[in-house]
């Protein structure tokens, strides 16, 4: 159901253009029978005017009808889906510890080792303080191999650490990574699917920087059919224009069944 809303409201600017196409039809039809029903005399064909007068007036109000409902979906339905989704608090399965029992090792036979002979070294003569490189953080899931590389990915001022590429999405995920970018405005998070068309379909738009490394927001998978997505972090400056992003390529599967304790 919320893929629906989101699809309407995302192709309504075409729904309106239909509609409108069909009432103009409806209203030449309208005008047509309404000149046919002024110019006969015959009663038949005043009563053939006057019914394709009427059918055309049913048209019209099905029309507006069809125009007020997608109108709703755009500026009632849908925002108010997406901000109840947004909090939508994540759910934790929780399983019962088992009892379980693993073999003991026996005791280690001390070796007795000459180290006479051994010759040890000198490991920083010059008494200088070596620099432990930070390890790089790895990102919650599976990734996927051989996934499409990233787009745009390469500059500080857009970056996605998760989800990363290539990685797994069963369950919500925080979004973490890095958006900011000279004269900030905005930052958006979209995607884009078989199932949501050819262009990116937006999520979210937030108006604080992170200039730094944080959680961006939140992606709740279950909105969307299982499938291949591109998944990107865009920034825009005060001119409404996309200064920097970052595109990445997430599998969204289904949850994985919770394990079921065994019975005594």
């Amino acid at each position: 159901m919320p893929s629906i809303v989101f699809l309407i409201e995302q192709v309504a600017v075409g729904l309106y253009i239909f509609i409108g196409l069909f009432a103009f039809l409806a209203l030449r039809r309208y005008g047509h029978a309404s000149g046919e029903y002024r110019a006969t005399r015959f009663e038949l064909e005043r009563n053939l005017a006057r019914f394709k007068r009427a059918n055309a007036l049913t048209t019209l109000m099905l029309l507006s009808e069809a125009a007020l409902v997608v109108l709703g979906m755009q500026i009632v339905v849908a925002p108010t889906l997406r901000q109840t989704l947004r909090f939508t608090p994540e759910t934790v399965n929780v399983v019962e510890d088992l009892d379980f029992s693993t073999p003991t090792a026996p005791p280690l036979v001390a070796v007795s080792i000459d180290d006479s002979n051994v010759q040890f070294g000198v490991i920083n003569p010059a008494g200088e303080i070596q620099i432990t490189p930070t390890p790089t953080a790895t990102p919650v899931g599976t990734i996927e191999p051989n996934a499409p590389a990233p787009i745009g990915c390469d500059t500080p001022n857009a970056t996605l650490q998760i989800p990363a590429n290539g990685q797994v999405v069963r369950e919500i995920v925080p979004v973490i990574g890095v958006a900011n970018v000279e004269n900030f405005a905005s930052y958006k998070l979209e995607i884009k699917g078989q199932t949501l068309g050819d262009d990116f379909f937006s999520m979210e738009s937030y108006i604080q920087p992170a200039p730094e490394i944080k959680q961006l927001s939140q992606f709740n998978p279950a909105l969307y059919p299982e499938g291949t997505y591109e998944f990107r972090l865009a920034v825009f400056d005060i001119t409404d224009t996309m200064r920097a992003s970052c595109t990445v390529t997430i599998y969204i599967r289904p949850p994985l069944p919770t394990p079921t304790p065994l019975g005594n």
